[in-house]
This record gives C-alpha cells, sequence and structure tokens, in this order.
C-alpha cells in the first residue's frame, strides 16, 4: 500500500447529494498541489458533477448504484460507509469528509449517527473516544452530547462523563492547538443554568461537582452558566473581530452549541473531529439533497474545511 501519511485525504460523501460538487468546486480554487492530496471516491460520481482543474490522485471506491441527485438510497450510503472505512485503512495525515446521509447508511445496514462514530470505530485505540469541535476562527464549540434525543441528555451528562469529555478536550488544545491552559465555559444544561435548582438540578447534581474537579486537575473552567447570554457576550466579540471570551465553550447538546455558531458564521464553520490520532473535518451543513445536480451549492464551508487542514 502506497504511504499516505503526509496526504490529505478527502472524501466526497453521499453521491446524491452535494459532496462531489462542492469538494470538485474547492478544490479547484484551492488549487493545492496535487502531491498534498488524495481523493476517496468514484470516477462515475466525479464526472456527473464536474471536472477537477488539477490530476488528483483518487482511490476507486466502487459504486454500483446510479448518481440520482437528492435521493436517498442503499446504494449510495454504503458507498458512504465504504469509503470511510477505506481511509481509515490508509492512515492519511488528515481526513475531510463532504455530507453524507445517516438515513442512507442506515438503509444500508451501517446503523451510525453519524460519520464521527464511524471514523471512531476504525480509528480509535487505547480508550480513545472521538469528540465533535466546531470552529470558525477562534469561536470554538465543543458538544458533549451529539445527535441524542432531548430526552437522554439529562441522565447522560453524569460528573465523570463530563470531566472525561473536558480532560480530552484539554488534550487537543495542548497537543494540536500549543495551548497549554485553554479557557473553557460550560453553558448550563437548563434556561438560568437552573437557577440553583429552582428550575433543574443537572447543575448542582452534576455539573457543577465536574467543574470542581476539573479544576483541582488544573483545568480552567467556568461553573454552568446560562447559554444565552453566555453566547450572546462572545458572539459580539466574533462580529467586532475581537479575541473571544473562552479558547472554547462546552454545549450540553446539539442544538444548544450548533445554532449560536452556524447563525453568524454558516460559511465559515467547520465540524472537526478530534480525540482520535487523525483529525478529521468537514463543512458545517449536510447533504443538501433539495439542490443536489442542480450546481448551485456554496463550497466557502468546504473550503474552510480543506484549509483547516491544508495551512
Amino acid at each position: 500500500m502506497s504511504n499516505y501519511s503526509d496526504k490529505i485525504a478527502i472524501l466526497t460523501g453521499d453521491p446524491n447529494g452535494i459532496g462531489a460538487e462542492i469538494t470538485i468546486k474547492a478544490l479547484n480554487l484551492l488549487n493545492l498541489p496535487p502531491k498534498n492530496i488524495v481523493i476517496l471516491s468514484n470516477s462515475k460520481i466525479i464526472n456527473y458533477y464536474g471536472k477537477f482543474n488539477n490530476n488528483y490522485e483518487v482511490i476507486d471506491i466502487d459504486f454500483s448504484g446510479k448518481v440520482e441527485p437528492g435521493k436517498v438510497t442503499a446504494e449510495a450510503g454504503d458507498f458512504s460507509y465504504r469509503a470511510l472505512e477505506k481511509v481509515c485503512e490508509i492512515k492519511p495525515k488528515f481526513i475531510v469528509t463532504a455530507p453524507t446521509s445517516k438515513e442512507a447508511m442506515y438503509l444500508a445496514g451501517h446503523k451510525f449517527n453519524g460519520q464521527t462514530e464511524v471514523l471512531e470505530k476504525f480509528l480509535a485505540h487505547n480508550g480513545q473516544k472521538a469528540e465533535m469541535l466546531f470552529v470558525s476562527k477562534d469561536f470554538r464549540i465543543l458538544l458533549l452530547t451529539r445527535h441524542l434525543p432531548l430526552k437522554d441528555i439529562p441522565k447522560t451528562l453524569t460528573k465523570a462523563y463530563i470531566i472525561e469529555k473536558a480532560e480530552r478536550l484539554r488534550s487537543y488544545f495542548q497537543n494540536k492547538l500549543y495551548i497549554q491552559k485553554p479557557s473553557f465555559a460550560l453553558c448550563g444544561l437548563n434556561p438560568h443554568a437552573g437557577e440553583n435548582g429552582i428550575l433543574g438540578k443537572e447543575e448542582l447534581k452534576n455539573m457543577t461537582p465536574a467543574v470542581e474537579a476539573l479544576r483541582t486537575r488544573g483545568i480552567n473552567i467556568t461553573n454552568p452558566l446560562p447559554a444565552d447570554t453566555l453566547f450572546a457576550e462572545g458572539i459580539k466579540k466574533y462580529l467586532n473581530n475581537e479575541k473571544m471570551p473562552y479558547d472554547c465553550y462546552i454545549a450540553c447538546y446539539h442544538d444548544q452549541g450548533l445554532i449560536p455558531i452556524k447563525s453568524v458564521a454558516m460559511e465559515k464553520t467547520v465540524n472537526m473531529t478530534i480525540g482520535l490520532d487523525i483529525v478529521r473535518t468537514s463543512p458545517s451543513h449536510g447533504t443538501a439533497f433539495d439542490i443536489a445536480g442542480k450546481n448551485i451549492a456554496n463550497p466557502e464551508s468546504m473550503i474552510e474545511a480543506i484549509k483547516a487542514c491544508a495551512y
């Protein structure tokens, strides 16, 4: 097998979404040297959506189905899954993934809640866990929980769980970003961070004890704070191009973290998988089946995802 340890591996995602289109547009605009890039896709898919200006190496992933923009098919889901499996096998320096469809992968029998979980399955070792970090410049948000129903979140956020996630986040800052003493802001789960137990007891029972334990381990983290005012303050700084108040915000659940950053920086936000040996980036949006095949997809977030690895 060839050595891909110094390359950025880019996957074109679901064949029936906008993944191949935005990959082609992004790479043609960035004009990166072919020696730095390897693409995992299929010539049938690439040729349907466009043409690369440079002669990039393509690792061919078999695709027996038809390219049918906007359709959710088992063949597309299986292709997406096998591309992820293959990229983990070749172990590149970075992984960039275009969007996939969870529904399509489920149809193919691959029952994962997202690409993050597939990458964890194939790359994790020695107790490693993948984490989802969203980034736009120095606005960073870690999700404590990812694709969980809201009813399951309170019982998931135990003291030990929060400690483990925060420790993993600190390790990423120290080992990948070379920030030795990062500052973290923890969002409360309940409105007004529980109002001292009046609006919910999760902050008192699990979150504050976790914070106290983390501080004894040298981690700079706030008490659970009301998420609305916390993000309002940070976004004001972001929009004024000022330094963010914290190196990372820790959100309790998917929408709590993603609504703020996507509202102000949808096209500039990168989804990062951290906690594994290989960092993976992806655009902040999904497959956009409604505009697939129309050649109108905006590649900006895909450009940011590739730039996060290339520069």
